[in-house]
């Protein structure tokens, strides 16, 4: 493909590109096929010869589309949100075409510094002090990975890269009983072994219980085992619970352990002045992780990850061979350093698209209003006679069920709305995803797409009812 054939697909692309925006809320929001249709319908040897682009082109929305679960839908309430938005495309787009490798300040100047710059911007955004210092990681998964790394070298004065696991004490590390599954792999890439993973119980609220943390780790000591990191979650996966941040942070100090906040969906609510009462307590933490690329309207994969001790960070992670050398040393932030990876996404170019083209202003409006809805779908829950909350709402994720008077069993009331969800989803009208809590499967509603409006819950909620009468 020339630069001329490039120019007019290019040009084509964008227009599907904007039809697709325009008319999204046309699909079935849950991809509709069969395992093994797609792939069933894909050639089992790659072609020998040139195609054309429209041949591909046409393969693509014959093929692949009908495999799509649709993410950018508003009527998407499934998991957490995967946003995006016009301008982020577009800085995607830019980035795509410079094909920048920004492993460190010389490779392109202008990512580091714009890093530098807009991670400062976020930190202020959601209000975290100001003795915190950001980076952009692919994930909350590895910058989680990030942290219990650097805590593990801290401790050990950074001689577990050195010399290895064999000879270092026994460590434990500390999390809820509703914390996110990539904690327990985290520990498990870090060597400590998920036996060292310690899940602490959690209260009515699903939030975890300071009194038995502090209780593990006590027990922990006596038996010649050293606390390590407690990971504390603003807003956990299954119901968006926010574990006591404070009093965790005072137990962490008082036994100085590191404390890492996973943040991933919650975080971007921080751009509301009135919901930091969230982040009381932030100021114990040594690292902090949330996600814009979930909620902050920034397609993925977006991380922001903050850290306290900068040198700690680079510390864990630098390895300088004579091929990676510059002569600007330590004018400038090198992030190939700040990381797991080498290779580095400008990341940051869309993220600045975002922030500039909504303002903050623009974003907490969108926030607020998610918010909003979300009290609105929980009032329709709490009105009626045949449905129940199964948590307390804090955010904007709903979790509920279908109880009919007449239904006590719970393993029948499981089932039914299992079945309640899969012929909700079938319909492809609206998508919603499950969680357990006490045993009991759980609906949950998320409602955070960029352009999710007052109409999309309202359909959803009749929707819901309407296959109600029919299961």
């Amino acid at each position: 493909m020339d630069i001329k054939e490039f120019r007019k697909e290019a040009h084509s692309l964008v227009d599907w590109m904007a039809d697709y925006l325009e008319n999204v809320e046309k699909y079935p929001v849950k991809s509709q096929v069969k395992p093994g249709e797609i792939l069933n319908s894909l050639p089992d040897s790659p072609p020998d010869y040139p195609e054309p682009f429209d041949k591909i082109f046409s393969d693509f929305e014959k093929t692949i589309m009908p495999g799509i679960t649709h993410w950018q839908s508003p009527s998407f309430f499934a998991y957490f949100p995967a946003n995006s938005s016009p301008p982020s495309l577009l800085g995607e787009m830019l980035t795509s075409t410079l094909g920048a490798q920004c492993m460190s300040w010389q490779t392109s100047p202008a990512a580091a510094e714009l890093e530098e710059r807009v991670m400062g911007w976020l930190r202020d955004m959601i209000g975290l002090p100001k003795e915190y210092t950001g980076v952009i990681q692919d994930t909350a998964s590895i910058a989680t990975l990030c942290s219990i790394l650097t805590a593990r070298e801290k401790i050990t004065d950074y001689n577990i890269n050195k010399t290895g696991l064999f000879k270092a004490n026994k460590f434990a590390v500390y999390c809820s009983a509703e914390t996110h599954s990539s904690i327990e792999k985290a520990v498990r890439i870090t060597g400590l072994g998920s036996d060292n993973l310690r899940k602490i119980s959690v209260d009515e609220n699903y939030a975890m219980i300071s009194d038995q943390l502090e209780k593990a780790i006590e027990d922990d000591i006596k038996n010649s085992i050293t606390p390590l990191c407690v990971i504390a979650t603003m807003g956990t996966t299954g119901s968006t619970a926010i574990d006591p941040l404070e009093k965790i942070g005072r137990i962490c100090k008082n036994h100085k352990i590191w404390l890492h906040v996973d943040a991933a969906f919650a975080g971007s609510a921080l751009v509301l002045p009135e919901m930091r009462w969230m982040s009381k307590g932030i100021e114990y933490a040594d690292t902090f992780v949330f996600n814009p690329h979930k909620w902050l309207f920034t397609n993925f994969d977006c991380s922001a990850y903050f850290v306290k001790d900068e040198q700690a960070l680079v510390r864990t992670f630098e390895i300088l061979p004579e091929y990676l050398k510059t002569k600007e040393g330590d004018r400038v932030k090198n992030y190939r350093d700040w990381g797991i990876q080498l290779g580095r996404r400008f990341r940051v170019l869309k993220l600045w698209f975002v922030i500039r083209t909504y303002g903050v202003n623009g974003i907490r409006e969108k926030i607020r209003k998610h918010l909003e809805l979300g009290i609105w779908f929980k009032d329709c829950i709490e009105k009626s006679d045949s449905f129940e909350l199964l948590a307390p709402v804090s955010l904007n994720v709903v979790c509920f069920r279908y109880h009919p008077p007449s239904i006590n069993d719970e393993t029948e009331l499981n089932k039914i709305n299992e079945r309640l969800m899969d012929s909700i989803n079938s319909t492809g009208n609206i998508y919603l995803t499950h969680t357990t809590l006490n045993g009991k499967f759980t609906l949950r509603m998320v409602i955070g797409q960029t352009f999710v409006d007052n109409h999309h819950v309202e359909n959803a909620w009749q929707l819901i009812q309407d296959i109600v009468l029919l299961i």
